[in-house]
């Protein structure tokens, strides 16, 4: 397939999740993504689980579709390498903190300042001014402080973070976004941009309609544990088994609901006539509706719903997700080899472009596995990348899986 970003070339300087997951996007949409790892042990997500083997899942989850190359970095030569190498590269991604490229020697204004169509993107803790500029930030530090754990939980008392470094992800996606504004406007204006999001802001941002109430009421949003926190009925609902998520945001979806139910003079009581009563009403009219549920099974309210055009859904575990026919179809599990040549299951980036689903163009990569290879595409010849072997910039893999 044809893809988007095919021919922009991308040096990956990230760590952890946020960056890395910017990249495994861009690398879906088809670009060349160049992941640059320091020596000895590369991101420090190598070493974090769950783990097949020796290697980590959660680096592999977010690392798709990408070449490693590990650098010594306090080797002389190494920064001079990585200025060559972003000469020729369209996109500089990091997730150093705020002025820590710049004491590498890689101050962003001045590489764009020699390669003007350069877009440099920058991912921190909570961005590059405020008095926490340098302080070291991790996604769930962001969620407590961006306020979202103080909208998730049962109530004020039991606050929980999302199951899911779901802030590291924002952040990750907002940065895509960026640099693909920023490509644009390249094409239109000539010059590249800096782009640059934080952690801090991608958690407040993910606030939307809560932290709108808050500014413009003076409201401090509490947590509504699996209730919609303005729509009612929405939410998990108890039926005579397994529970279903059921959303009813309109007066018809309300009225055919409650048929549904088998008591449709429940749409009419006064109590529930519109949805601001619904709400204030909540948990009356929740246990009207899991009183009515409770007479038969998910099976068999979740077609009957769905026939309606009343949004419903069943609550699953992981392995429930991946054999749901909806989610075969989508074709979100693709099979690729990895630098082993094994063959492993991996998850698709979210997108189709011109009707086809975006493909894995291989697994995460092995520390250090294409050096030679990624060098001799920026046009280094054996000799040039041999005498970096030789003065301990560039780490070749070993056969113990690590650097030499």
């Amino acid at each position: 397939m044809r893809t988007p970003l095919e021919g922009i070339r991308v040096l990956d300087l990230t760590r952890a999740l946020a960056g890395p997951f910017c990249t495994a996007l861009l690398s879906d949409l088809g670009a060349e993504i160049i992941k640059v790892e320091g020596s000895p042990t590369g991101d420090p997500a190598r070493d974090w689980g769950p783990f097949k083997g020796e290697d980590s899942l959660y680096f592999a989850s977010v690392n798709r579709g990408k070449s490693s190359i590990t650098l010594d970095f306090r080797a002389p030569g190494s920064i001079e390498l990585l200025r060559e190498m972003i000469s020729q590269v369209d996109v500089v991604i990091e997730n150093f903190r705020p002025g820590v490229m710049t004491k590498m020697g890689l101050d962003p204004d001045e590489l764009r300042a020699k390669n003007p169509r350069l877009v440099v993107s920058s991912v921190s803790g909570y961005g590059s001014v405020g008095p926490e500029r340098e302080s070291a930030g991790l996604d769930q530090v962001a969620q407590g402080m961006s306020g979202l754990m103080s909208v998730t939980g049962p109530d004020k008392d039991h606050l929980y973070r999302f199951g899911v470094p779901i802030v590291d992800e924002l952040a990750g996606l907002f940065s895509a976004v960026g640099i693909l504004a920023a490509l644009v406007g390249r094409e239109r204006h000539g010059e590249g941009s800096r782009i640059e999001t934080s952690l801090l802001e991608a958690g407040i941002s993910a606030m939307i309609f809560q932290a709108q109430q808050f500014l413009s009421l003076g409201l401090v949003p509490e947590p509504q544990g699996n209730q919609h926190p303005v729509i009612c009925p929405y939410g998990a609902f108890a039926t005579a088994d397994t529970p279903l998520t059921i959303a009813v945001g309109t007066t018809r979806h309300w009225e055919l609901f409650c048929g549904i139910l088998g008591e449709p003079e429940l749409a009419s009581r006064p109590e529930y006539a519109t949805g601001s009563l619904r709400k204030a009403n909540n948990d009356a009219l929740t246990a009207d509706i899991e009183r009515l549920l409770s007479a038969n099974t998910a099976a068999h309210w979740l077609p009957r719903l769905r026939e309606a055009g009343i949004p419903a859904g069943p609550i699953y575990t992981v392995d429930q997700t991946f054999a749901d026919p909806q989610v075969q179809a989508l074709e979100m599990v693709q099979h690729v080899a990895d630098d082993r040549g094994e063959l492993v299951p991996m998850l698709r980036g979210p997108l189709s472009v011109d009707g086809e689903f975006t493909r894995v163009k291989s697994a995460a990569p092995l520390l250090g596995a294409h050096g030679r290879d990624v060098l001799k595409r920026f046009g280094y010849d054996e000799s040039r990348i041999d005498s970096l072997i030789e003065a301990g910039v560039l780490k070749l893999r070993d056969e113990k899986g690590g650097t030499k």
